[in-house]
């Protein structure tokens, strides 16, 4: 029996518009309309699209937006100036750095640069801190996305046992952080894989939800999901001019009994959670300054 797919777009959809209703109240109280500045540097195609449709998310919402586009050349002191400019913007509320950012750029310096009231992405040391300690700021947006598909879709996540593949600090790592919290939609026991992990292939096969973000097209196949699991799909990897996910997409939906599609899957939550985040910020600056 097929897979039930997991419509992320529709899902997403849905949330933003419970956002521009929130967003509509908290400007007829306070004035304010949320603003999320985006920086975006050098001329990566990919880069830009991503960017692109987060400031149409933005325009859909209600979220004013500003692009800052640099040269490729950009070094990381004119990078980080442009970041602290920002951070002492009252009117900007979440600053998002599109990564990957040019060689001669340290990502982890940028990230750390970011006021963690404004970091609406959720990279910012503390903010992770937050996570881990079950009192977030922000939620990091592909997990929260994620979570809220499961939660959203009815999937039960109390008890299961979620299987992450990749521990990258943007998916893998917070994926799991927010899985194991006492809350709606986690009290899940965790495993983390990745490219040292032996028998990988039998411990996904154990999962009741498989969390795909290592980042290898068609990496899992059927053999390693469990009849009935609920799938992920992460990757976005382009083959042969078409995006493709890191699962194996047609054998698999074969076996799982949910899965996400490359594209329209977790892309479009992505998206819908930094929006969310930047209300938060807003509504969270909002309150220190009358406060």
């Amino acid at each position: 029996m097929a897979a039930t797919i997991i419509d992320g777009k529709a899902i997403a959809a849905t949330i933003r518009e419970e956002l521009a209703v929130d967003v509509a109240a908290f400007h007829a109280d306070s004035g304010i309309t949320p603003h999320l500045a985006a920086v975006l540097v050098g001329d990566d195609p990919a880069s830009a699209v991503y960017v692109r449709n987060k400031q149409r998310a933005c325009e859909k919402t209600g979220i004013a937006s500003t692009l800052h586009r640099l040269d490729a050349d950009t070094s990381q002191d004119q990078l980080l100036d442009l970041v602290n400019q920002l951070n002492a913007d009252a009117d900007i509320h979440g600053i998002l750095c599109q990564l990957p950012l040019p060689e001669q750029i340290r990502e982890q310096a940028v990230l750390d640069s970011v006021s963690p009231d404004k970091d609406v992405d959720g990279f910012h040391p503390e903010n992770v801190g937050l996570i881990a300690q079950g009192r977030p700021r922000f939620l990091p947006c592909t997990p929260h996305g994620i979570q809220q598909l499961l939660i959203r879709t009815g999937v039960e996540t109390s008890g299961a046992h979620l299987v992450v593949l990749g521990r990258s600090d943007i998916v893998g790592k917070p994926m799991g952080l927010l899985m194991v919290q006492k809350a709606e939609g986690a009290n899940a026991t965790v495993t983390f894989c990745h490219s040292r992990t032996r028998n990988l292939a039998e411990i996904a096969a154990t999962a009741d939800i498989l969390v795909a973000a290592i980042g290898r097209p068609n990496f899992v196949t059927a053999e390693m999901v469990k009849p009935g699991a609920v799938v992920i799909d992460v990757g976005i990897n382009r083959v042969d001019d078409k995006l493709v996910g890191d699962v194996d997409f047609d054998p698999v939906s074969e076996i799982a009994g949910a899965i996400t599609p490359v594209p329209g899957g977790v892309g479009p939550m992505t998206i819908a959670m930094l929006l969310k985040n930047t209300l938060a910020a807003a509504r969270g600056l909002h309150a220190d300054t009358s406060g």
